[in-house]
């Protein structure tokens, strides 16, 4: 899969994952920070999306910290599926 596939393909799920009825893909900007002032994303969005990544990637994180890095922005977290993905 090309990156700005699975660029896409994050979007949709983080969407569909965490009710976001009222966005499209083309509104979260891949750079944009999905904390804080970005997406406005909060702790309980973070277990959902620990929870795509483990279920669509087959990635876990052992260390609560580096999952931070990873959910920095959609292009974070493409590039970190990229290099850890297990399906």
């Amino acid at each position: 899969m090309e990156i700005n596939e699975l660029k896409e393909q994050l979007k949709q799920q983080i969407i569909n994952a965490l009710n976001l009825e009222d966005l499209t893909p083309a509104d979260i900007d891949d750079a944009a920070p999905l904390f804080g002032e970005g997406l406005g994303l909060d702790s309980i969005d973070a277990l959902e999306l620990l929870m795509v990544l483990d279920k669509n990637y087959g990635i876990k994180f052992h260390d609560r910290s580096q999952s931070k890095a990873v959910f920095a922005s959609i292009n974070a977290m493409a590039e970190y599926i990229e290099a850890n993905r297990t399906k």
